[in-house]
């Protein structure tokens, strides 16, 4: 329970996560936090807090510390295939964007 007595939204292990979704990837906090169905200001106070408390020198640890070669090698796989869906995705988009393009002009 939170301090005021009501239960927790997110868990902790949520929260984590998406922090280093934000972290990690590079995109907006808005993009997401709209991917994972939240409040872009709950995830913007979480990223904030974050580095608030890992502003200490040194104390900032590196991506994938504490990972075995073997998980590290799991996610490189997974990032992998979940990259080519994507390549995948847009070449479909791209072909679709250009069919509705021409179907405009007619």
């Amino acid at each position: 329970m939170s301090p005021l007595g009501r239960p927790a939204k997110y868990t902790q292990e949520f929260r984590r996560d998406a922090v280093e979704l934000v972290r990690s990837s590079g995109r907006p906090i808005n993009e997401v936090a709209r991917e994972l169905g939240m409040s872009h200001e709950t995830l913007r106070n979480w990223v904030r807090k974050h580095e608030q408390q890992n502003s200490g020198a040194g104390s900032a640890v590196p991506a994938g510390a504490g990972l075995s070669v073997a998980d590290k090698d799991a996610e490189i796989a997974r990032l992998h295939a979940q990259m080519a869906e994507l390549r995948q995705e847009k070449e479909i988009l791209r072909k679709a964007a250009a069919y509705f393009a021409k179907e405009m002009d007619r």
